[in-house]
């Protein structure tokens, strides 16, 4: 594991560098250290770590973008242009454990474990700089909150639901200090979760506001964002007593919603040309939000002003295929999400022009990005279905209608009425799935088959075709393929790189 580990150190230490370079030139002029003895010396330099929002904004984790009911890959899809989709988008959407481990492109669990080294970097360090007791215990909190979140999204991706019954199967490997020598086997599912509250707890000590000398810090740790990720949390866990608590708290702290119709545009349209060379011919124009604008220029999405906490879900084949079930759950003719973030013909901008096939992608900013860290839309949805599981269906879907009003076009479509508490969960989620599509998709599936109501049990079907390794067996009959409520298979493959560069200490999911 050493020299896994060591690669996590350097990047780690690169990073610091990089990021303490405005307040310290002298620490510019340290070469990097090959141990631990690393040269941090002030405060500014653990701000500036923390405040490089690039070390920790982004979330690789392909299992959420392919793996659910969400991705609407097809065969008629893969047909139109077969070169769109990597095999590595064929085996997350098939849920396979074969092939994906060798798949050297996966990077969303050493990214995770990057994340969790700097927030040990910063609480390793903490006892040795120079500081006040407010601002160590600012910066202890937000450690503590980065660690969290990535061993949660971790645990929910690479290991089996946490349940009583499940609660000591293999979990992960549990890293609190920047040592080479720490154990990097992996820990029962049961001590990952309790090492999660432990630093949710610490996170959860913090007093800092969200908004602070009128600017909204939505990348670094806060009252609102440590609040947000703790109503998530218990959601998680089907604790929805703890879940609305947590909700209301945040809530309480930072409330800011975008309103689509008055603060979300079209930006800049995109003429392709289709069907070249043919008397079909013709020139298409997609129109997309203006958050697609910049690919580069991270002032919106930092400044989006509904982030508690400020992640993204990254996609690097830029195409977040929405399935026809997905699209189905919109009013399409007054929900202000299909229209400024469902892109039709989508397909185009993706290739499919020769001859041209016809389908929507959805987009946020650019063509990779998804908000996916907690927001005030997500509170909102907690709240309203933590009221509706407890019979509370009038103030459920009252809290329900206070996110569609900023939504939707004014009109009686706007307010969502339930007759009974089954109904109004029902709707709750289907908002849920309107407003963040593959960003929790995945995670709500996993503790709706793990909770007391079989009437949020999902299975995933999808009918497609043979494949191996190298290629999709187009010639052969398709098969259907599941991923029933109780399968292991809801623990992705650990990426055997992992397994390898730990000599094997590192075991992998069994199927």
């Amino acid at each position: 594991m050493k020299k896994k580990q060591s690669t996590l150190f350097t990047y780690a230490l690169a990073l610091a560098i990089a990021s303490g370079a405005a307040s310290c030139n002298k620490f510019l002029d340290e070469q990097p250290s090959k141990t631990t003895s690393l040269p941090i010396e002030t405060v500014e330099q653990l701000n500036g770590l923390l405040n490089n929002y690039s070390t920790f904004y982004q979330e690789g984790n392909r299992t959420a973008i392919y793996s659910t009911d969400d991705y609407g890959l097809t065969m008629d899809l893969y047909n139109a242009r077969p070169g769109t989709f990597s095999m590595a988008a064929i085996e997350f959407a098939l849920w396979d454990t074969e092939y994906l481990p060798d798949d050297t492109r996966e990077t969303f669990w050493s990214g995770e474990y990057r994340k969790i080294f700097n927030a040990n970097l910063v609480l390793e360090y903490l006892s040795k700089v120079s500081t006040t007791d407010q601002e160590a215990a600012r910066l202890r909190a937000d450690a503590h909150l980065i660690r969290a979140y990535s061993y949660f999204i971790l645990a929910n991706t690479y290991c089996v639901p946490y349940t009583e019954a499940n609660k000591n199967q293999p979990g992960l490997p549990i890293k609190l200090t920047t040592s080479f020598e720490e154990p990097v086997a992996r820990q029962p599912l049961y001590k990952v979760y309790e090492q999660i509250e432990a630093d949710l707890a610490e996170a959860l000590k913090i007093t800092v506001p969200l908004v602070q000398d009128g600017v909204a810090r939505h990348w670094r740790a806060s009252k609102a964002a440590a609040n947000g990720f703790a109503a998530r949390y218990w959601l998680q866990r089907n604790n929805y007593i703890e879940a609305l608590k947590y909700a209301n708290a945040a809530l309480e702290d930072y409330d800011v919603l975008v309103d689509y119709n008055t603060e979300m545009t079209y930006g800049n349209p995109q003429n392709i040309n289709i069907n070249p060379g043919t008397p079909e011919q013709e020139t298409v124009t997609l129109q997309y939000p203006y958050t697609h604008n910049n690919q580069t220029d991270m002032t919106d999405m930092i400044g989006w002003k509904e982030f508690l906490y400020f992640r993204m879900l990254y996609h690097e084949s830029w195409w977040y295929v929405p399935s026809q079930e997905l699209l189905a759950l919109y009013d399409q003719d007054h929900d202000l999400r299909y229209r400024y973030h469902i892109v039709e013909g989508y397909s185009y901008d993706r290739g499919m022009t020769k001859p041209a096939y016809d389908y929507p992608g959805y987009i946020f900013f650019f063509k990779d990005r998804i908000p996916t860290g907690p927001t005030v839309a997500e509170m909102l949805l907690i709240k309203a279905e933590c009221l509706a599981r407890d019979n509370k269906v009038t103030e459920a879907m009252n809290t329900v209608n206070i996110l569609r009003a900023a939504r939707m076009e004014p009109g009686p479509w706007v307010n969502l009425t339930a007759a009974d508490k089954a109904e109004a969960v029902q709707k709750i989620l289907e908002e849920r799935r309107r407003e963040m599509p593959f960003t929790r998709r995945w995670y709500d599936i996993r503790r709706f088959n793990n909770n007391e109501d079989p009437a949020d049990d999902v299975t995933l079907t999808r009918t497609f075709y043979p494949y191996n390794i190298a290629s999709v067996q187009t010639d052969q009959t398709p098969k259907v393929y599941s991923l029933p409520k109780d399968s292991r298979r809801f623990a992705a493959p650990i990426p055997r790189t992992e397994i390898i560069s730990s000599q094997g200490v590192i075991e992998q999911n069994t199927y």
